[in-house]
């Protein structure tokens, strides 16, 4: 196979140990420029008369359609709960109205499919001890200024869950993610707890299997990071990102990552694919 890995032993322990890793400068300034560039163009290319779906962590129940189920194997488009008017209609131009883009990225288009099967995440995931990993969905994450919308404390294994759970999230700060503009906050250590909860997908829709714990802000710690670097996230961690109420947007590229030897994809999981996913490598 010839994959090396590209973690150290400190940088595993950290991972082991707190659930999360940060790899400064992960993607190039040039990726970056042609990660943003590529969503510009998709953007532009969208027909936003035609569609109107909204994402929202608070209430994906209410606003879950085909749409969104379809988008497990398509490039889809999900506006912010706060981009329309009382009368249904855009307050601002589309492009600062999306909240993401999803969930095929990596499998639809040429760009993000080359960037997220490069060397750099199969040495990655292979230092993790995937054996035969799958991107199981990808999001461009927009963080709106003024109305990004708040991701609620969740876990990455409830929604996309294997037995064994195998769920890593791989978030790329495509610009620079601070507190004032709504960056990740985390747990640390809490993936040593376990899954809290799932995200079911049965003959009535979607829904969770039991209700949220709370959760004590004061346990979250924000990780603030720079264009280009990478957040690993264990499938337990406990995770969320606040509203961005300020006037500079949030960029990032999520992928997140399962593994497909010695386990099974739960079939209630809300990804239902008619086609399975190609392995990024077998080893």
């Amino acid at each position: 196979m010839g994959i090396v890995g590209n973690l150290n032993s400190n940088q595993l322990q950290f991972f082991n140990s707190d659930g999360y890793l940060v790899l400064e400068s992960f993607a190039s300034p040039d990726e970056i420029k042609s990660l943003r560039l590529k969503m510009e163009q998709l953007l532009d290319q969208f027909d936003c008369s035609s569609r109107a779906s909204i994402f929202s962590t608070r209430n994906q129940q209410q606003t879950t359609d085909d749409y969104f189920f379809e988008s497990a194997e398509n490039i889809s488009f999900f506006f912010e709960e706060k981009a329309f008017d009382d009368n249904g209609n855009l307050k601002q131009p589309k492009q600062l109205s999306i909240n993401k883009v999803g969930h095929a990225l990596h499998e639809r288009d040429p760009i993000f499919k080359s960037f997220s099967s490069s060397e750099k995440f199969l040495s990655l995931l292979y230092s993790l001890g995937y054996r035969k990993p799958v991107v199981i969905q990808s999001m461009y994450i927009f963080k709106q200024p003024g109305i990004g919308g708040e991701v609620v404390p969740h876990q990455d294994n409830s929604f996309l869950y294997t037995n064994p759970p195998t769920c890593t999230g791989l978030w790329l700060a495509l610009e620079d993610a601070t507190i004032t503009n709504g960056c990740l906050w985390a747990i640390p250590g809490s993936h040593t707890d376990g899954l809290v909860r799932r995200f079911i997908r049965d003959e009535t829709g979607v829904h969770f299997d039991k209700p949220s714990p709370s959760y004590d802000q004061k346990d979250f710690v924000p990780i603030e990071v720079k264009a280009g670097s990478l957040v690993v996230i264990h499938g337990d961690l406990i995770h969320q990102s606040f509203e961005n109420k300020s006037p500079t947007s949030r960029h990032a590229y999520s992928l997140h990552v399962v593994d497909t030897d010695g386990c099974k994809w739960a079939g209630d999981n809300w990804i239902r694919r008619n086609v399975d996913p190609e392995p990024l490598y077998s080893s």
